[in-house]
């Protein structure tokens, strides 16, 4: 039997260990090929499917932007909006004098946070390339991925720890990572009245037959949840999360920038939402051609873009996710959009061919650099 590309590439990364299982898709049009090779533990109890559910960390970031965009097509919010409108914690924030200096050595943000500021990532806060100055270790106190997402504090909480934190940057001036994701999921709950959980169902994923994406795994759906692992130092892999485990109710807090749970054909359902400008295949309209454009389209400058090598490696960002701007590596095709989440997933379209590609894994990132399976999965896939 003929094995693709694909599955070779799969195949080899699970034989070497680094993985236990995958779940890899490439859809060109109605084309559509999907492979899973494994199993969903390292014990191989039960083999890796089509359907299996996988942690997609921030790949949850670019459902959480098309959930904004669809209050600014309401006319609910605008782009220029001040946060604070909605987010009154976020009034009045401090900046640190100099990006290396102290925490309690600020000055007043020049102008106020503004709905697109936390859509492109340049609100001030968040991560920055040298996690080591201090306004980004007192970020990473109250922002601690380390721990699940039901053991963070209610969103309320957390937005009023988040503004005793100065910014690293004043509103506008750099890309800063992760942070802006989780304050749209807060904003989208406070401007339309609905939890964040129950927004996503109803206005996105009813409407495009997300079925398995959610912020918790009901147990009738568990036996096809992943097991979840981190690269210990020996070279073995250290079981983080079960399927009983983290996911098995609502967390405290739903977190916009990484907290949901997929599968591969439902985020391909996404992606095709976006490739469709903004509709579903039966002609219901979800998000303007407009918005979709915006969401896939690079805001930031070249300066901005060097400065956040670590996270883009010289790409571009939109709205939730990034998009490339030169052909650096054979995959990156300018224009293509999306994002890798630190579980171990990548998804990402292709506007100007249709392409889409997810890939699933269930072991950790160790760090904001895509892992040698993710850069095979996207040649072997270009």
């Amino acid at each position: 039997m003929t094995v693709s590309p694909l599955h070779a590439a799969l195949r080899r990364h699970v034989e070497a260990g680094t993985v236990p299982g995958a779940v890899g898709l490439v859809a060109r049009g109605d084309d559509v090929e999907v492979v899973a090779v494994g199993h969903t533990d390292v014990e191989g109890s039960a083999p890796m499917a089509r359907d299996s559910v996988f942690r997609i960390a921030s790949v949850t970031k670019p459902i959480t932007a098309a959930a904004v965009l669809m209050l600014v097509d309401e006319g609910r919010i605008g782009l220029g909006d001040p946060v604070a409108d909605w987010l009154p914690e976020l009034a009045k924030p401090m900046v640190v004098r100099t990006p290396a200096g102290p925490v309690d050595d600020v000055v007043p943000a020049v102008r106020p946070v503004t709905v697109e500021d936390l859509l492109d990532f340049r609100t001030g806060w968040g991560l920055a390339d040298d996690f080591s100055l201090p306004a980004v270790r007192a970020l990473s106190a109250i922002q601690d991925h380390s721990r699940p997402f039901r053991d963070w504090p209610d969103p309320d909480t957390w937005l009023g720890l988040l503004a005793q934190v100065p910014m690293l940057h004043q509103p506008g001036e750099a890309w800063l990572y992760g942070t802006s994701s989780a304050l749209q999921g807060i904003l989208v709950a406070r401007v339309s009245g609905r939890t964040f959980p129950d927004f996503l169902a109803e206005r996105i994923f009813e409407p495009l037959g997300m079925r398995d994406t959610a912020f918790e795994v009901p147990a009738s759906k568990r036996h096809r949840f992943t097991f979840s692992y981190a690269p210990a130092a020996d070279g073995t892999l250290r079981l983080t999360d079960t399927p009983d485990g983290a996911y098995s109710a609502l967390p405290r807090f739903p977190s916009g920038g990484g907290g949901l749970v997929s599968t591969a054909d439902d985020w391909l359902a996404f992606a095709r939402l976006l490739l469709n400008a903004g509709a579903t295949p039966d002609g219901r309209r979800l998000l303007t051609a407009t918005s979709v454009s915006r969401m896939t389209t690079n805001h930031l400058t070249a300066a901005q873009r060097e400065r956040a090598a670590l996270f883009l490696e010289g790409q571009g960002w939109g709205y939730g996710g990034s998009v490339d701007v030169a052909p650096a590596e054979p995959w990156s095709v300018p224009g293509r959009y999306g994002w890798v989440g630190g579980t171990g997933t990548t998804a990402h379209l292709v506007p100007a061919t249709g392409t889409v590609t997810v890939l699933l894994t269930q072991t950790a990132m160790t760090g904001p650099t895509p892992t040698p399976l993710m850069r095979d999965f996207w040649r072997v896939t270009a």
